[in-house]
């Protein structure tokens, strides 16, 4: 049953599942929808075998999950001497109901993304409620994601949900005007989600794939949505088929990351750049310059560059600066730093990080010291670039990250 049934099922059916016994029972009963399906899929490990697989999986998890609920459900009721009729449940049927909104997001857990992101909930809230109750991320992945403790994740994942316990919203209240003040939240959402997975914070793999896929597929049907298909959207797909293009050049036979100036540019997926390309230009219309756009405009150079040599790095110095005004941040920085040091030599990399102050979050980060070693360490700077790079190495999210790190950071350091 793992051959065939492996991790990636089951995040997917545990966010699907989710959306779509939400939308029935009401986003109140969030939690005990959660519990609902996580015993269906543990029902499902202990009970499947390879020879016994049910002929519709997803049918079944839904089955299966939709009763515990109603059983766990009647179980309070009783103990608490109500009504069972006040909660609003229908029988289970064989396969999970139509998921439609009135003609809107055909998808019920791009539905359910907007739901997640009410504007009484703060917007980091809203994130890892997401992250977390939708996509299948677990609390120490976001915590590396957000730049943030496991601690606050919790706080913020039990914010949210006592927010939408105390509402009683119902899907088909998402109105056109709902849809478009949300869709930023829900673009962050699908970012975040595509760039775990391009770069995983992961012990067991740097690059996960299945991660990249969901968030284009969630990005590709807002791009055909009436309400957000705007050209920050087209960017942010765009952006995602470029990282993809060169997805297949990132690893080495054995499975581990490979630098920019070590990737075989003719294992460049063609077919991904083109898409990239067109919605790249589709993003070009209007007075609209957002974040995404800035971000796809660079990976677009690293997958147009000839060679690591011949890459334009000026305009990438010229994108991440856009980028820094759009919204600022030490990363932003740390990226154009690198970029600089490309165009105008190590010295001046390490010129625009001078005076910067890296935030708490940073400075616990393999990033911060990851640069610093890279620019310490070309401009000879031996002593330096060697405490850096043990500590970028020592903070690395996994283990593969932190080989890349080390391979990277110790030519002409010594270790």
């Amino acid at each position: 049953m793992t051959s065939a049934f492996g991790a990636h099922f089951f995040r997917h059916e545990f966010g699907r599942l989710v959306a779509l016994l939400t939308r029935r029972v009401g986003v109140q009963h969030l939690e005990l929808v959660e519990d609902a399906v996580q015993a269906a899929l543990l029902s499902a490990v202990e009970s499947w075998t390879a020879a016994e697989v049910p002929e519709n999986p997803s049918a079944w998890l839904y089955r299966v999950a939709h009763n515990h609920f109603v059983g766990e459900l009647r179980q309070r009721a009783r103990r608490a001497e109500l009504n069972e009729e006040q909660a609003p449940i229908r029988p289970a049927s064989d396969e999970p109901p139509a998921t439609f909104l009135a003609g809107e997001v055909e998808d019920s857990l791009l539905r359910m993304l907007f739901i997640c992101c009410d504007e009484s909930i703060p917007i980091e809230s809203q994130l890892v409620l997401a992250l977390k109750t939708l996509c299948g991320f677990d609390v120490a992945e976001i915590a590396q994601r957000l730049f943030t403790s496991e601690g606050n994740v919790y706080k913020r994942l039990g914010r949210a949900r006592n927010r939408l316990r105390e509402t009683h919203f119902l899907a088909n209240e998402l109105t056109t005007e709902l849809l478009a003040s949300r869709l930023p939240a829900v673009q962050a959402i699908v970012y975040t989600l595509f760039t775990e997975g391009h770069l995983s914070s992961h012990a067991e793999d740097a690059i996960r794939r299945e991660l990249c896929d969901e968030a284009r597929r969630l990005t590709s049907i807002l791009a055909v949505h009436p309400v957000a298909a705007t050209p920050e959207t087209f960017a942010l797909l765009a952006l995602m088929h470029l990282h993809s293009a060169r997805m297949s050049a990132r690893r080495d036979g054995s499975g581990g990351l490979l630098l920019l100036e070590e990737q075989d540019r003719s294992l460049f997926d063609q077919h991904e750049l083109a898409r990239g390309l067109s919605w790249l230009a589709r993003s070009a219309t209007g007075a609209a310059f957002s974040r995404f756009h800035a971000e796809a405009g660079i990976a677009a150079e690293h997958c147009l560059a000839p060679s690591f040599a011949e890459t334009r790095w000026q305009r990438i110095v010229e994108c991440y600066e856009l980028l820094d005004r759009l919204a600022p941040s030490p990363i932003h920085t740390l990226n154009r730093a690198l970029a600089v040091a490309e165009c105008r030599g190590p010295s001046a990399g390490l010129a625009v990080l001078d005076g910067l102050e890296p935030p708490s979050w940073l400075s616990g980060s393999y990033l911060w010291s990851a640069v610093l070693a890279d620019l310490h360490r070309r401009c000879g700077n031996t002593e330096l670039a060697s405490r850096y790079r043990d500590s970028a190495v020592q903070l690395a999210p996994s283990p593969m990250i932190a080989a890349s790190l080390w391979r990277r950071l110790s030519a002409g350091v010594g270790s």
